[in-house]
């Protein structure tokens, strides 16, 4: 649902209606004399069911309402792998499994000991619980906020069973976002969505109650920008892409731009206006504003594993979002958060083991490692100085050893909880990697070839301290070297959060906007 532009003069310019630059417009046009203009490359999601029936959320991968970005070749991963970004309003909150937590505290303090001063647990946390409608017990919850978080009943016999399983093996059933941080435990998700299974995208809890209500907000979609407009230093506004598919525009910002495009398209976004390293930015061609050599780099993200069994009962036919229940593990003694988490589909996944031949079945269950601290360190690099072409992104997966570690410990653990008698009469055979891959270095090569990601790139645009020269954003999100101009969404972390960071990114905006305010 396009608002028409009454003018291309805002006070603020949000480019990019995704997780967290939603909740920025959402809260900066609460205050009747600000105007914001919201610029959205994708659909709208208002009255869609594709998006907005969380159950069918698998459906939007490799969809029209996803960017599908390739990675390049990888040495030591997965080549075929595909990084679903969305494209449509509501960016990953309208495309992904709504999977709810808050980050660990010691990730937060960990922000703010390495210079990201008003980042640490004590300064977000009441920022989770302003954003939260919460039906979990506990006076740290939130119960007025915009996103409804519910927990799930654990109707599934078969993911009920694993949980039983996984006390037998040493892994307590302990609820999450309790407050405290879950080093070992196992239990059923909290979700972002409400009774009716609606996902609760930062679009549906942010924007869809008050668009076309309030006259100072704007949010127009299928609009993508091009490059972000400066008058010297300052940032002004940004060009798009008309809907007609020919004309450029330009809206202007009076006040500040926020770019949220997210952990692949934000830096792209910069780098075609000139902010980035600037040997690469000659390379292809482009002016060099801004010599930012920490623009594209720092990609952090979770790699995923699978290992699967066919299920001897029938498996359910109906779920929330089929990926209903996690465990958390620490590989080695003394950590302070998990290093290993495990999703729990009651679905076959076999999207990245079937070209290899490895056995599916329509009827199994799966478990799926991931490394939640990797250590792998990737890159966004431009293709060209045309912003049509996508972006180079080169995760660089199992480059660091640590990770390959975690991963292979993860599959020996799945093995151990399903060896368990409380899943004696759900786990048959095992379809993948299968019960003749034993070795580590055979484990290992089976990772390097079918690993996926749990889709979580992040920290392409890292905040830091002001000296800080890898860190192209201060701890304000305000990009060094430029006026008005800031960056909101998954890409200004500075180390990637342990958990999935849905929540975590619509705090971000929260935040931006509450700076925003204050610095206006």
């Amino acid at each position: 649902m396009n608002q028409p532009v009454n003018s291309d003069v805002f006070d603020y310019v949000v480019v990019g209606g995704g997780t967290a630059g939603n909740v920025v417009a959402a809260r900066l046009s609460e205050d009747p004399n600000v105007t914001v203009c919201v610029l959205e490359a994708g659909p709208s999601d208002v009255g869609d069911d594709n998006v907005l029936q969380l159950d069918r959320w698998m459906g939007l991968l490799e969809s029209g309402y996803d960017w599908d970005y390739p990675v390049e070749p990888q040495a030591s991963g997965n080549s075929f792998m595909r990084h679903a970004r969305a494209k449509v309003l509501g960016g990953c909150s309208s495309h992904n499994s709504c999977i709810a937590f808050w980050a660990p505290a010691e990730d937060l303090d960990g922000w703010a000991a390495g210079g990201c001063k008003g980042w640490g647990a004590s300064d977000v946390f009441p920022l989770y619980k302003r954003l939260e409608n919460n039906d979990a017990p506990g006076d740290h919850h939130g119960r007025s906020g915009p996103v409804k978080l519910r927990s799930i009943k654990g109707d599934d016999p078969c993911g009920t069973a694993l949980l039983a399983a996984c006390a037998e093996a040493g892994i307590p059933t302990t609820p999450f976002n309790t407050g405290s941080t879950v080093i070992r435990g196992a239990h059923w998700f909290q979700i972002n969505s409400d009774e009716n299974n609606i996902r609760q995208s930062s679009s549906v809890a942010y924007l869809h109650p008050v668009m076309g209500k309030r006259p100072n907000l704007s949010v127009l979609t299928g609009v993508r920008a091009k490059r972000l407009v400066f008058e010297g230093r300052r940032c002004v506004g940004t060009e798009y892409l008309d809907p007609d598919m020919i004309h450029t525009r330009t809206v202007r910002a009076r006040r500040e731009v926020v770019v949220s495009c997210g952990s692949i398209d934000t830096p792209k976004l910069l780098m075609l206006s000139g902010i980035g390293p600037a040997a690469h930015l000659r390379e292809v061609g482009v002016d060099v504003l801004v010599d930012s050599p920490g623009v594209g780099e720092n990609l952090q993200d979770h790699p995923e594993g699978v290992i699967m069994w066919e299920a001897k009962q029938p498996m359910t036919t109906t779920s929330s979002q089929w990926w209903e229940a996690g465990i958390f593990y620490d590989t080695e003694p003394g950590l302070d958060r998990p290093d290993l988490m495990f999703h729990y589909g009651s679905v076959p996944f076999d999207m990245n083991t079937a070209r290899h031949g490895y056995p599916t079945s329509e009827n199994a269950f799966c478990l799926t490692p991931n490394v939640t601290r990797a250590k792998s360190r990737g890159t966004v690099r431009l293709r060209t100085r045309d912003y049509r072409d996508k972006p180079l992104v080169d995760p660089r997966y199992f480059t660091h050893e640590h990770d390959a570690r975690v991963m292979t410990y993860g599959l020996k653990l799945a093995r151990r909880i399903a060896q368990q008698p409380a899943l004696s009469g759900w786990a048959g055979a095992e379809l993948a990697p299968g019960p003749d891959v034993r070795t580590d270095d055979e484990l290992l090569d089976y990772i390097h070839k079918t690993h996926n990601t749990v889709y979580h790139p992040a920290c392409t645009v890292k905040m830091g301290a002001d000296d800080d020269t890898s860190a192209p954003l201060d701890a304000r999100l305000r990009v060094k070297g430029t006026e008005g101009l800031r960056v909101c969404d998954g890409s200004v972390m500075p180390d990637l959060v342990t958990v999935n960071p849905c929540i975590t990114t619509m705090m971000i905006g929260e935040k931006c906007a509450d700076m925003l305010r204050a610095d206006a």
